[in-house]
């Protein structure tokens, strides 16, 4: 029997990277599955990995009303050619031409998820414009999946579809594989700055405390830790300030920051001050983009994410199977992985005087943090096991005829 062929499309080839790993292989046992995007030199290592075939896209990110019409004629023709069963597309830009050019060739199943809402971060005209984008998608859409429950109700709040909405089992576009995410696991294979630096943990010696003599942390070191854009959007200028504040003031434990990631200054500087401290003061490891975050994960012992704006963020479930608990923005995505005193701490986005607060309270805490590093791993296992999120995709497939 010939299967009925679904193609899986993202913007670039860097989503299909790093947010689908293993699902498109899955779903190719079942399917036959074309992995589409902009390729970024990433294409072939996902057609390595996953098995499928992959088609390089003309889809630029930035709007440009010339790009774009070329990106969806071209969608256009190749719908035509290849006739897929079903169109399904996440990341912005993508989902929005991916969506028209199959209406128009009448896909029979043109799904669209969605994975964050960029037009609550904007503002003006450019919010007026994202918004439009996304209603228009999720009418171009046969059926919109909200990848959380804090998606779903926002789309309603703010009338971007009326369509029936859903989310995947528990939420979250791909689940975590939390055999591979475990503090153990690094026994096997363990590497620091990008694959430069690979590390042998004697068996006899704690993981923890091998990473932590590595990176210059110390047993008296309370170590935070935070993995993203380093852009104001993630929370960084009220970071900077509860930091600042944590390094003023008597703890039993050292307050240190983990910083794991990139520097945006084309596109969110932060102030200069922040930038300074975050680079240079000595309280702060900067570490810089990682492709492999286990080890800077199972080196801390809380991560702060005091984000204003995320669809499902994967860090957060990252960290939990790594055992960690986690402070968090009480925005959508992270206040349904983060039940709060349970396996972390929930404050207010843009509110640093809070999030100082609650990593004062971390420091004095010890027993409640253990309490709740304790409760991380497991609730990630219960709620966003990777397999788990891969059947119920399949079933939802499977229901569509």
């Amino acid at each position: 029997m010939e299967k009925k062929k679904i193609v899986r499309l993202t913007t670039a080839g860097e989503s299909l990277d790093d947010l689908l790993v293993g699902q498109l292989k899955y779903l190719n046992q079942h399917f036959d599955v074309v992995a589409v995007a902009k390729d970024d030199g990433r294409l072939q290592k996902v057609r390595g990995r996953e098995g499928v075939r992959v088609v390089n896209a003309p889809i630029e990110r930035p709007i440009s009303l010339w790009k774009d019409l070329v990106s969806l004629v071209w969608l256009f023709f190749f719908f035509q050619k290849e006739k897929p069963w079903c169109v399904h597309a996440n990341t912005p830009k993508g989902s929005l031409l991916a969506m028209v050019a199959a209406w128009f060739c009448r896909v029979p199943h043109r799904i669209y998820t969605v994975t964050g809402l960029r037009y609550q971060g904007a503002t003006g005209g450019l919010r007026i414009i994202l918004q439009t984008m996304e209603k228009i998608t999720c009418a171009c859409a046969s059926k919109v999946i909200p990848e959380g429950k804090g998606v779903l109700e926002t789309l309603k709040q703010d009338h971007v579809t009326k369509k029936p909405l859903k989310v995947i089992w528990n939420g979250n576009i791909n689940g975590k594989d939390t055999s591979y995410f475990s503090v153990e696991r690094l026994r096997e294979k363990c590497s620091l700055d990008n694959g430069r630096k690979l590390l042998d943990i004697p068996r006899e010696s704690p993981v923890k405390e091998s990473l932590r003599r590595e990176l210059g942390f110390e047993s008296e070191d309370f170590v935070f830790v935070f993995v993203g854009r380093i852009v104001n959007d993630k929370g960084m200028r009220e970071l900077s300030f509860a930091m600042q504040g944590l390094l003023g003031g008597k703890h039993p434990l050292r307050p240190k920051l983990l910083l794991v990631g990139n520097f945006e200054p084309e596109l969110d500087p932060l102030d200069a001050e922040d930038t300074s401290f975050f680079m240079h003061n000595p309280s702060v490891r900067f570490v810089n983009y990682q492709k492999d975050v286990r080890p800077y994960l199972a080196t801390a012992d809380a991560l702060v994410f005091p984000s204003y704006r995320e669809g499902f963020p994967n860090v957060v479930l990252e960290a939990g199977c790594m055992g960690l608990p986690s402070i968090v923005t009480d925005i959508n995505g992270s206040n349904e992985i983060v039940r709060e005193g349970i396996n972390g701490r929930i404050v207010p986005p843009r509110n640093p005087e809070a999030l100082l607060a609650v990593m004062e309270w971390t420091l004095s805490h010890p027993s409640d943090v253990a309490r709740m590093a304790q409760n991380s791993r497991r609730i990630i296992q219960e709620k966003y096991e990777q397999k788990d999120v891969w059947k119920a995709l399949k079933n939802m497939y499977t229901s569509l005829d």
